[in-house]
């Protein structure tokens, strides 16, 4: 290995200087070019904003307020004319507005006098829902008087002839409608309380053997399934659910007229007989929610049962008008809808709607 010997300078010869370097900028040797303190550039930074405050900050639409002056200047300096207002155009209607969707389109003068929304007018008829007929309309199924008819909205009048394509019979004659023997635990609609709506019940396993329907179960019968009618909770019997809006117009519509029977058992609080008097009250007389009821039929079936025909569906009605002349109701069951009976149906079990079946 190779060795490197250094050789010492002789005597009387200085050694060299080191080189100088150029000082890094910003840093000098002397004074002047010394870097400050912390402090002493804040003390410079107050010296140099006395008399020279900072300029007011502009708001975000860069537009100077009329009295953006500095403060020492307010009263020197005039204040600027205000903008004269310039006129914005007049907005435009859209191409398209929306017409009002009320079912009598009420405040409108534009249309024939005692014409009908053309989907009302299919639903008093019969022909389908409201909902129901708007999807038709909007896909040209619906003709009046021979011509299609696809504009949302469209009016025509009672004396006018309206046919459904075949294409929309043919969707409606897909829908079905149940019947459930519902039992004690079941609410009729949204499951509420921790209870299950009686729609959990339509499974396979559970559709009656003795259903004469003829339809084969799809996992398309249990869309839009709604109840038509109510049972509560602690009630049993028939109750319906559909897909088609026509039969639940029918069931529950404001003016369905559709008889629903019953067989309930009651006791009164003494056990002493129902005077006839109170029987009287329960066929017509009371009223309930400041409303006078429809006359109903009840009867005798046995000692402890009365059978009660109704028309219209308030809310646990039966059981508020015995309360009213001291029954107590055991037991609650439907028996009947219309002209379709519950018959043998089991408990828990259900079956469709034949097509030779009809409620009124």
């Amino acid at each position: 290995m190779a060795t490197i010997k250094l050789k010492k300078p002789g005597p009387g010869v200085a050694p060299a200087s080191p080189q100088r370097r150029a000082p890094v900028r910003g840093i000098g040797a002397g004074a002047k070019g010394a870097r400050p303190t912390l402090a002493q550039a804040q003390a410079r930074r107050a010296e140099r904003e006395v008399g020279h405050p900072p300029p007011l900050r502009r708001p975000a639409d860069d537009r100077p307020p009329q009295d953006a002056v500095r403060r020492d200047e307010r009263a020197a300096t005039p204040a600027r004319p205000a903008r004269p207002a310039t006129r914005r155009p007049p907005e435009r209607a859209p191409r398209h507005a929306p017409q009002p969707r009320n079912g009598d389109d009420a405040g409108r003068t534009d249309h024939a006098p005692g014409s009908l929304r053309l989907s009302k007018r299919m639903s008093e008829l019969g022909l389908a829902s409201r909902r129901e007929a708007d999807e038709w309309i909007a896909k040209g199924y619906v003709r009046v008087d021979d011509h299609v008819v696809s504009e949302l909205g469209s009016r025509v009048l009672p004396d006018q002839r309206i046919t459904i394509d075949a294409r929309a019979k043919a969707q409606q004659a897909q829908r079905v409608t149940v019947l459930v023997n519902k039992p004690v635990g079941y609410v009729s609609g949204q499951a509420e309380d921790g209870y299950e709506p009686a729609m959990v019940l339509v499974t396979p396993p559970n559709q009656w053997r003795d259903d004469r329907s003829g339809v084969r179960f799809l996992r398309e019968h249990l869309k839009s399934l709604v109840p038509a009618g109510r049972l509560d909770i602690d009630s049993v019997g028939l109750l319906v659910l559909t897909q088609d809006g026509r039969i639940a117009k029918q069931l529950i519509g404001e003016d369905s007229e559709i008889e629903k029977e019953y067989l309930v058992r009651v006791a009164t609080g003494d056990g002493a007989p129902l005077p006839d008097a109170s029987l009287a009250l329960l066929r017509h007389g009371l009223e309930l929610d400041g409303e006078a009821l429809r006359p109903a039929h009840v009867e005798w079936v046995n000692d402890d049962q009365l059978r009660f025909v109704l028309t219209q569906g308030k809310k646990r009605q039966i059981r508020r008008m015995c309360a009213a002349v001291g029954l107590q109701v055991l037991g609650l069951k439907r028996v009947r809808i219309g002209q379709v009976m519950l018959g043998d149906l089991p408990p828990g079990q259900w079956r469709y709607l034949r097509m030779d079946e009809r409620f009124a």
